[in-house]
């Protein structure tokens, strides 16, 4: 694992653009790391924009999108990545998913609040935005 290579999880990306204070905080602090890799997927992507649909305009939404493009390299995802998802014994298989998507830039840190559906994956740092502060500068 690299631990320069930081993944977040769609759901503290949705909680920044959805102004939730621990979350906007954790990513302003990713965004001021130096020598870090900041990195999300294509599934996160649709995630948010699917839950945003239902409360924001397009024209924001597009403008949410091309921020995160700006910030994160985007990870994409193909069926080989959903096989080898659907055989881990956990129960979260988006999460699942989002792990071997993170695997392919070895992530050493996955950045979610949903610290819980990371626990079984010993080879990670799994880090809630409260706690974001615990990856060196």
């Amino acid at each position: 694992m690299n631990q320069n290579n930081i993944f977040v999880d769609t759901n503290v990306l949705i909680g920044n653009f959805a102004n939730i204070q621990n979350d906007k905080q954790a990513l302003k602090y990713l965004y001021e790391l130096k020598g870090k890799c900041l990195f999300t997927s294509t599934l996160a992507i649709a995630q948010l924009v699917s839950v945003f649909q239902k409360t924001k305009p397009n024209e924001e939404i597009k403008t949410i999108v091309k921020k995160i493009q700006a910030k994160f390299d985007l990870l994409s995802f193909v069926e080989s990545d959903i096989t080898k998802a659907i055989e881990i014994s956990t129960t979260d298989i988006e999460d699942n998913i989002q792990y071997i998507i993170g695997l392919k830039k070895k992530c050493f840190y996955f950045v979610t609040n949903n610290t819980k559906d990371y626990r079984d994956f010993a080879d990670i740092i799994v880090l809630p935005p409260e706690e974001i502060r615990a990856i060196p500068r």
